[in-house]
């Protein structure tokens, strides 16, 4: 028998979509995604902790409904997972600032429009995302998400094919993977070395994300830098997608820049420079363009259904859910 327990974000939200910009790729498996409801999968103390999570009312409203389906299931557990969804999801995140910022802009205005009720989904730890960003570093997205499947898969240690859903590798569970299995799962040696030196400075505590919250974006990008295989673009990469900070776009981000080009209808490519500059006047929100640049190319490629359909909520009984 589960634990069901219930979570009401700040509207306007939807659960599909932040998902998906959390997902990226249809063939995620780390953060599952069938009949309208998400799956996660964590290690918890000694064991695992299954959850599962629907939307079963939408704006102005919205509300959640969620299940602990296999783990502990006493109250301290509870909070933890209602916290760690919470951040993920951006639940208590209040996005009418970048509303108001969006409506003087007819071009941004139309964009956050079709896509309301997205919020920034952030990965759960400054490891996971530092993984993530080494992970698909000079490669396409597909690619890399396949590699964190398969380095996931290899880490599993016990979780049941059946689950459908990988558990994040934890920094020691990592650790204990032979370089040569690393290496056959399609990492480079370089990958591999940084991803090492990554689980190790996690493991030693030094990765915990209450320590990096405070810093301006600068001093971060600088500690992160110093990181084994952090170059700009992760460091502005984490930024964004681990430490929530909405005021980054990742300049260096070809997808992105090309789709920031394309959106604007620009003649030619974008630099660095010429990203930044474009993305001025919607400062501090230019993560929150990267994000529905997201969905504009999930939408695109068929990988969600188009936000002009009614919000698919979910009103099965929860017996169908174990």
């Amino acid at each position: 028998m589960g634990y069901y327990f219930r979570l009401s974000p700040r509207p306007p939200f939807r659960l599909d979509l932040t998902v998906w910009a959390l997902r990226r790729q249809a063939h995620n498996r780390m953060d599952g995604w069938e009949s309208e409801t998400y799956r996660r999968v964590w290690r918890y103390g000694d064991g695992w902790l299954k959850v599962r999570l629907w939307q079963t009312k939408g704006d102005p409203d919205p509300f959640l409904e969620g299940e602990i389906y296999e783990g502990p299931q006493d109250e301290r557990t509870v909070s933890w997972v209602r916290a760690q969804l919470t951040w993920m999801l951006s639940l208590d995140r209040d996005l009418g600032p970048f509303y108001a910022v969006a409506a003087a802009d007819p071009r941004l205005a139309s964009l956050a429009a079709r896509y309301r009720g997205l919020r920034p989904p952030r990965f759960p730890s400054l490891f996971e995302g530092l993984v993530n960003a080494v992970a698909c570093q000079q490669l396409s997205l597909h690619l890399g998400i396949t590699l964190l499947n398969r380095l996931s898969e290899l880490c599993r240690e016990g979780v049941e094919e059946m689950d459908r859903v990988y558990p994040f590798p934890d920094p020691r569970s990592l650790l204990r993977q032979e370089v040569t299995a690393l290496r056959g799962l399609g990492f480079s040696r370089q990958k591999v070395t940084a991803l090492r030196a990554l689980a190790e400075e996690a493991a030693a505590g030094r990765l915990e994300r209450e320590d990096w919250q405070d810093l301006p974006n600068a001093a971060a990008v600088q500690r992160l830098l110093r990181l084994r295989g952090i170059g700009r673009w992760s460091a502005e990469y984490v930024l964004l997608r681990a430490l929530g900070r909405l005021d980054i776009f990742p300049g260096d981000d070809v997808g992105a820049r090309k789709a920031l080009a394309r959106w604007l209808e620009e003649n030619g490519s974008l630099d660095y420079a010429q990203v930044a500059h474009r993305l001025r006047s919607w400062q501090p929100y230019a993560g929150m363009v990267y994000f529905l640049l997201l969905m504009r190319r999930l939408e695109g490629e068929g990988h969600m259904l188009s936000p002009s359909d009614e919000l698919p909520l979910s009103h099965s009984d929860q017996a169908d859910r174990r």
